[in-house]
């Protein structure tokens, strides 16, 4: 059996201020740093997803950042597959490790466990979807407790998604959402990772989304994009997604402004930001905080 690795979770959202606590920890420490960021896997992404630069690279060593290529679509159990090995390498050779990014199901996976769930068909969830539309979610929520009790209980009011593919993976599948996800078991044990969530003060982290689009821009975000769209890919590819693509996209087709391009970048970087508070606030209550840096 491999020894249990010595490992520190790092979440936040983004311009929280992560990398830089991660890289001063690693250079104490010597610590490998790895990437818990979905947009950060992505090679063609250096600049838009502010992927740690050469010159941190050079003051720790990083693994997992700019692995995948925009025209791959990297899953949640993919990374898991590509982080678990890494870690078990690091814990076999005794080096401490910090798995930092913004991705909350990455963390969820390995604290929690990934539920392998079967695909629900499209025609099943928009049946499902019309129905909550046209029952409201009370109706909808007494529909989904005679199939689901714990889901319909556990769902807090309003998230019209999660009671959505609770019903349909119910209806899909013959088998409750509840029960998919009691199956699952956390891919790191309990008591062999230390984790903390950083969390600045909101008015702070969103000037540091507006600093952080500035210098984007300033340091070649627009080419990025412009070689992106010279592949031709398909625009519902994860990388062409990626917060700032699609803004820069509409600018380079002639259809926004520079300025309406950085302030639609600057808006959906906070907009980003701002679910991903929520989602660490609801997911890691019991995290300790870190508030960042002034």
């Amino acid at each position: 059996m491999s020894k249990t690795p010595r490992l520190t979770l790092i979440a936040g959202p983004t311009a929280s201020g992560k990398s830089r606590l991660a890289l001063d920890m690693a250079e104490r420490t010597g610590a490998v740093i790895i990437n818990a960021d979905s947009q950060q896997l992505y090679a063609d992404l250096r600049i838009l997803t502010a992927r740690p630069s050469v010159e941190d690279e050079a003051r720790a060593e990083h693994r997992l950042y700019g692995v995948a290529d925009a025209a791959e679509s990297w899953s949640v159990g993919r990374w898991t597959r590509a982080v678990m090995p890494l870690l078990e390498e690091l814990a076999a050779q005794d080096r401490p490790a910090l798995l930092v990014g913004g991705t909350g199901l990455y963390f969820n996976a390995l604290t929690r466990g990934l539920a392998d769930i079967p695909a629900v068909p499209d025609a099943v969830r928009d049946t499902v979807q019309a129905a909550y539309d046209r029952e409201g979610e009370a109706a909808f929520r007494r529909r989904l407790a005679e199939v689901d009790p714990i889901a319909a209980s556990a769902i807090t009011p309003g998230d019209r998604q999660r009671l959505i593919r609770a019903l349909a993976v119910a209806q899909a599948t013959g088998r409750a959402l509840s029960d998919w996800k009691a199956d699952t078991r956390p891919l790191l044990a309990p008591g062999s990772y230390d984790a903390l969530v950083v969390e600045p003060p909101r008015d702070r982290l969103y000037t540091n989304c507006d600093v952080r689009v500035r210098l984007m821009i300033d340091h070649g975000a627009v080419d990025e994009v412009r070689a992106l769209l010279a592949r031709d890919l398909d625009p519902a590819l994860p990388a062409m997604k990626a917060v700032g693509v699609p803004e820069l996209v509409a600018h380079l087709s002639g259809q926004a402004t520079p300025d309406k391009a950085i302030a639609a970048i600057r808006l959906s970087t906070r907009h980003y930001a701002k679910r991903q508070l929520t989602w660490f606030r609801n997911q890691t209550r019991d995290w300790p905080r870190h508030p960042g840096f002034s």
